[in-house]
This record gives C-alpha cells, structure tokens and sequence, in this order.
C-alpha cells in the first residue's frame, strides 16, 4: 500500500483514463494516499496541449493493485467515503502549499 507518497518529483507520471463515454483523457498523476487502509490516487486531467487544465479539476479513485502489481482503479460510489477521502486529499494540498512556502 502507498503511504501519503507524492510520486511526481522529478518527472511527471500520466496515465490515459477512458471515460464512459467513449472519450480518452490524458492525466498527471498528482499523489496516491491512504485512508482507512484504502489507496486512493488523485489525477491533474491535461487539455489538448498535454498543459495542466486551468479549471482546477482532479479526478479521485480508489487506487488497486493485483497480485503481480499490476494497478486499476475504481470509482468511489459511497458519499461518506469520498467526503473522506476528499478531506484527506484536501489535507495533502495544504501541506503540498505548506512545504513550497517553505523552499
């Protein structure tokens, strides 16, 4: 299981999200954390020009991996979970604004 990890230090992982309807949207991967022993992953959706979306707008998962690690991801249909896990996410980003202060 992840632990609160910020996975785009250097380089910016993407990965390409199929939407129902039909339509691909490519996405950074901005962190992947834990709540109640639940992996969570937040994607930064990119417009057309692979540029970050001005509207702010993050997509949330619970985040799985198989037996060989390979990951999936799946929607989070219960409101008390995802108030949850919004919360956690909403955390991540004060403490993300806190240590830039700070550099």
């Amino acid at each position: 299981m992840a632990d609160n990890n910020q996975l785009n230090d250097d380089t910016d992982i993407l990965v390409t999200l199929d939407l129902d309807d039909g339509a691909q949207v490519e996405c950074e991967i901005l962190t992947i954390f834990t709540v109640d022993k639940q992996d969570y992953i937040a994607l930064l959706p990119l417009d057309e020009n692979g540029e970050t979306n001005e509207e702010g707008e993050v997509y949330i998962y619970r985040y799985l991996e198989d037996e060989e690690g390979n990951p999936s991801l799946e929607n989070i249909a219960d409101d008390e979970e995802y108030e949850a896990v919004s919360d956690r996410f909403d955390e991540w980003l004060d403490e993300e604004e806190f240590n830039s202060l700070e550099e």
